[in-house]
């Protein structure tokens, strides 16, 4: 890195060879070390904004043809020095306005006084440096845009915004002082498809609240850190998944509609301290996966919508513009500005937070034309077709870039077709993501669980359908927060039976999913056996752990994370054809079903055995390959999980079968699971 010294000669000599600064200014040498860009503008002092610009051709070029994946190097709001003043440069693109100027607390709000220039490149930038402008500062962009519209508007490139409801940007900037570098070196092996992979999913805002009775009452980054962090880390989960901490205007869409694609929500506090928080995960070895959205933002009068009196960030056409289904708008996949708006927030994240990994939203609906669409209020492509070319390729270049850029992270698709080669490398004619959520196995499952366990032995194949395609991609197994809101009930009260069946059945279905290949997801609350479906407003119900059942639940949970991430048969292969094996699908009528998990040494081979029925199962047998010595590892049916704790396997008779395996004779718990190994 080179010293202030070294980049004040750099300036200097740069001012000297540009005709449109002053020789006397050159000698000023007033442009400090902080200001590391290629190209400095005629600097007039006469104005209450300065004519300054950190922008060359090539990063004009690369805006506008949707290669330039660092915007925020380059737009928004930065405090700099210039010509030994300190102030802070804006920029701002806004292609079809006729005038815009910065409003804000420094100005007492006056549109006029402080107007941009427009760059004379018809790039639509408008930029500027205002002297004396500090760190802390609200502010707005005034915009006289398309046909006279008079528009106020926050600073998409902002990285701190005013707490809802007020909405003006803040002058703000993301640095900290990582202390993480011990996980940034290896996080690659703790992401890797073939590492355990186990994500607790969190809304921050409900999570826990410091006054459960005042939905306005929020615990900060702060507080988050002293408190989630510890838990994550107790209940053995290797990652945690943010649903959405960019910044947006309504609380009850939960951080799905936008306004602030580079800034982590006020709502909790600053950058830096949510900064700190992925730092304190970080260094208890915990992943951090953000949702992140580039489907669709709101109309709200100072976001993204009509941003310039015209559609600049979203289509024109309402047949693609517009979402039906959440009364919001698609960004424009053809327009280069617009997909570099978007590849440089997905890198900032990865990039200014050291994010592990994107799990992106609405995957869906940005790759069918006629998502949620009737017949006829949809265009067909160019070639006939479904598909939204121009968001196929945006997606593919997004999964290059981010994978090129942050080889040790993942991108997760939440993809609900059966679109083919989600997660493929482009190379193979994939979309390039590294996983994809595996919505069949969701559906599928809770809908046997579902049934009285009298009639499962009617379902069994809506039971084993996963394995049939789970390999055409690398799949995650979520029950995430779109399970347990909107009347569909939380997990427990999904479960059939009295009380003491529907924890049976729920630490049933948890340790099938646990044991199944594939990562797994998990959303906060569904760990202890939540009674009331997730409420943004409110916290969980953590009065619910004084009771037995649900502290049994909890520690069920904790020790299938365990589990997990101690048995390198459960992730070594978990996406290879050879890590799984159906044991036993002949027992319909009893509902007994056997599989075995394979990684890399056979020894480490375990043998995973459901009972679904209610019926308990004394001296079961059951044939199985190979000579191994076999052991109970876990039992669903413990009594520290409030189970009976009846029936275990403490040790286990094998004798020859018939077929030169095993027969092992076992003991099968009602509404259980029991892994060997």
């Amino acid at each position: 890195m080179a010293s202030n010294a070294d980049e004040r000669q750099k300036d200097a000599l740069h001012a000297k060879n540009n005709p449109r600064i002053r020789e006397s200014d050159v000698r000023k040498v007033g442009i400090t070390a902080s200001l590391k860009y290629e190209e400095q503008h005629f600097i007039d002092t006469r104005q209450p904004v300065w004519n300054y610009s950190r922008f060359t051709d090539d990063a004009i070029a690369n805006f506008q043809n949707g290669t330039h994946y660092n915007l925020y190097e380059y737009f928004g709001n930065t405090q700099l020095e210039v010509l030994n003043t300190p102030g802070t440069y804006f920029a701002v693109w806004a292609p079809n306005a006729t005038y815009v100027s910065v409003a804000g607390d420094f100005n007492s709000w006056n549109r006029q006084s402080h107007p941009l220039s427009v760059r004379q490149d018809s790039s639509g930038i408008w930029e500027g440096f205002i002297p004396n402008i500090g760190k802390g500062v609200a502010y707005k962009y005034h915009i006289h845009g398309y046909k006279g519209i008079r528009l106020d508007k926050g600073d998409p490139f902002a990285h701190f915004w005013e707490l809802r409801p007020a909405t003006a940007s803040i002058t703000w900037q993301t640095d900290y002082a990582w202390q993480d570098a011990g996980w940034m070196e290896s996080r690659a092996a703790h992401n890797a498809l073939n590492a355990p992979f186990s994500v607790y999913e969190v809304h921050l805002g409900s999570w826990m609240r410091p006054d459960k009775n005042n939905e306005n009452a929020y615990n900060t980054y702060d507080q988050a850190r002293e408190r989630l962090v510890p838990y994550v880390k107790k209940m053995g989960f290797t990652h945690v998944e943010f649903m959405p901490v960019m910044e947006h205007p309504y609380d009850g869409s939960w951080g799905y509609q936008g306004a602030g694609y580079f800034a982590p929500t006020s709502r909790f506090g600053t950058p830096q301290e949510f900064a700190a928080l992925v730092d304190a995960l970080h260094q208890e070895g915990i992943g951090v996966i953000l949702d992140w959205v580039p489907s669709h933002f709101p109309y709200d009068a100072h976001g993204l919508f009509m941003f310039d009196g015209t559609h600049t960030y979203e289509y024109a056409d309402m047949r693609k513009g517009y979402h039906p289904d959440w009364n919001s708008y698609i960004f424009n996949y053809k327009r280069g500005e617009v997909k570099s708006f978007l590849i440089s927030s997905a890198r900032f994240w990865c990039d200014r937070f050291h994010a592990d990994g994107l799990r992106v939203d609405a995957v869906s609906s940005m790759l069918r034309l006629e998502y949620s669409r009737e017949e006829g209020a949809w265009e067909p492509n160019e070639f006939g077709g479904n598909g939204n070319i121009e968001a196929i390729a945006f997606v593919k270049d997004l999964n290059e870039t981010l994978y090129r850029d942050f080889p040790a992270i993942q991108v997760i698709a939440e993809e609900a077709t059966d679109w083919p080669r989600i997660s493929k490398p482009t190379y193979e004619d994939g979309l390039g993501f590294g996983m994809k959520w595996m919505m069949g196995w969701m559906h599928d499952t809770l809908d046997y669980f579902k049934e009285d366990p009298i009639y499962r032995q009617f379902h069994q194949d809506k039971f084993t359908f996963s394995m049939m395609y789970f390999y055409d991609e690398h799949f995650m197994l979520p029950l995430s927060h779109d399970e347990v809101v909107h009347g569909k009930s939380p997990m427990l009260y999904k479960m059939p039976g009295d009380e003491w069946q529907k924890f049976a059945n729920l630490r049933l279905l948890y340790t099938y999913m646990f044991t199944h290949p594939g990562a797994k997801l998990l959303f906060m609350g569904n760990e202890f056996g939540a009674t009331a479906e997730w409420n943004y407003k409110s916290e969980l119900q953590w009065e619910l752990l004084k009771y037995d059942s649900h502290a049994g639940m909890q520690y069920c949970v904790q020790q299938l994370n365990h589990l997990y991430r101690s048995q390198p048969a459960l992730y070594e292969k978990q996406f290879k054809p050879d890590g799984f094996a159906w044991v036993d699908l002949n027992h319909r009528s009893e509902s007994v079903i056997a599989y075995q998990r394979k990684g890399n040494d056979p020894e480490n081979d375990l043998l995973i055995i459901l009972n679904m029925t209610p019926v308990a199962r004394p001296g079961w047998q059951i044939t199985v390959q190979g000579n191994k010595t076999w052991k109970e590892l876990f039992n669903s049916d413990s009594k520290s999980f409030w189970g009976t704790g009846d029936l275990q396997n403490p040790a286990i008779t094998a004798s020859p079968a018939n077929d030169g395996g095993q027969l092992l004779n076992l003991n099968l718990p009602p509404l259980a699971a029991i892994v060997l190994g």
